[in-house]
This record gives C-alpha cells, structure tokens and sequence, in this order.
C-alpha cells in the first residue's frame, strides 16, 4: 500500500469519525469502535478498518488503548481523533 493511498484512507476514517463521533469541548471527536465497525457506509469504505486505524495512530492522528482492535471483543473502546492543530491568528 502506498503512502497517497493510505493518506486517502485516514482521510476517509477522520471523516466517519466526525460523522459518528461526538464533538468534545477541545475540538476532538470520540467515537466506540462497535459503532464505526458496524455502520454499514464504514464498511463499504475500508477494506481494513483496523488497519487503517493502526496507519492513523502512527500518525498521531487518532488514539486508543490497545494495538490492535478486534470486532466484539474491543466494541466499547474509545477512539478519539484528535481536534486538528490550532491555526495561528493573523
């Protein structure tokens, strides 16, 4: 897989995140893992959601406890996309 590919695909997860998540007061969302594995247009989208998620926690773009997430065993862990870095006032 390619870096441009993978870019896409985090991408992607960063917006499902958002659209299923919920917004926190500092601008994060947090969304369970149950909830994005099981929402049927997650599905369609990733061909490996937990390897998606695995290539976005390397890049500091979301975080969860554990390296690996399993479907039913790991339904209820949060997953947190962090709020993206502050734009400097002009």
């Amino acid at each position: 897989m390619n870096n441009s590919h993978v870019d896409e695909e985090v991408g992607k997860l960063k917006e499902e995140i958002q659209r299923l998540g919920q917004q926190q007061p500092d601008g994060s969302y947090k969304v369970k893992f149950g909830v994005l594995f099981n929402d049927d247009r997650c599905a369609n989208i990733f061909e490996a959601l937990v390897g998606t998620l695995r290539a976005a926690k390397k890049r500091k773009i979301v975080t969860y406890e554990g390296e690996l997430l399993l479907q039913g065993v790991h339904d209820n862990v949060e997953i947190t996309l962090f709020p993206p870095p502050a734009v400097a006032a002009a």
